[in-house]
């Protein structure tokens, strides 16, 4: 039986999110990161977080805040991916990266953070990505530095108590900043 991912058919489009979306894109975030359904791809993080991944709330704020976009990603007109892009003086900050479990493995995210980088450096002329990923993630975050980003060392404290966030399900999480040089 073949267990690789489907191969991508149909354009991709990138277009700015708007909050009619909020309802898709929520659901679409949880399913690569917490519960069952997640398990499906490789970027899950249920097992070490419990609870949401985000709320309409959060997706709207990211939709509507100055100086940030969440861009969708369609083929055929339904969402597939998305991630969010915040301008941040010289760097651009790249978070609430999402793709389909069912979708993932195949070159997908690939293609999405590439556009996100192109994005940010032609519309706000930024010369970094910056983003910050849970530490005990090797794998995730081998899969960064294949596409360029380097491990800064800078860690910033997981926000324990704070179940926006998720339910930790280990006591030795940080977040680990990660940057991108985009000149050049």
């Amino acid at each position: 039986m073949d267990t690789a991912p489907p191969r991508e058919s149909g354009e991709l489009t990138y277009r700015d999110g708007v909050a009619a979306d909020v309802s898709v894109l929520v659901p679409l975030i949880e399913s690569a990161y917490r519960g069952d359904a997640s398990r499906t791809g490789w970027t899950t993080e249920a097992d070490i977080l419990h609870g949401r991944r985000t709320d309409p709330e959060g997706v709207l704020a990211v939709i509507t805040a100055p100086g940030s976009r969440l861009m969708v990603v369609e083929r055929d007109g339904e969402p597939i991916a998305c991630c969010q892009l915040e301008h941040r003086g010289d760097a651009a900050y790249f978070g609430m990266f999402a793709v389909r479990p069912e979708l993932q493995g195949g070159g997908l995210g690939r293609r999405v953070i590439a556009e996100a980088e192109r994005s940010a450096r032609e519309t706000w002329g930024v010369r970094e990505m910056h983003m910050t990923v849970i530490s005990v993630r090797e794998e995730l975050i081998a899969w960064y530095e294949r596409r360029g980003y380097r491990r800064t060392g800078q860690l910033s404290p997981f926000p324990y108590g704070d179940e926006r966030f998720g339910i930790p399900q280990r006591d030795d999480l940080v977040f680990e900043l990660l940057v991108k040089d985009l000149e050049g």
